[in-house]
């Protein structure tokens, strides 16, 4: 199974959330679920946490192969 890998990009806020994004920026992630108005369930390859998230916040990682 070769499943497409992205990238989380948020993270750059000066309210309580974008702290909280800051710690998972720039991480490589999966998509979980897709759900309407945008949204994803996302889950982080290092450490298996998962977030929902905007669609916008991810961009794809190009494979290497």
């Amino acid at each position: 199974m070769n499943e497409q890998l992205y990238q989380y990009r948020f993270g750059n806020s000066k309210t309580h959330l974008g702290r909280y994004r800051l710690k998972f920026k720039d991480k490589v992630c999966r998509i979980i679920a897709r759900g309407s108005m945008n949204s994803r369930l996302i889950e982080f390859i290092d450490n298996g946490e998962r977030l929902n998230c905007s669609g916008n916040a991810l961009r794809k990682v190009k494979s290497e192969e």
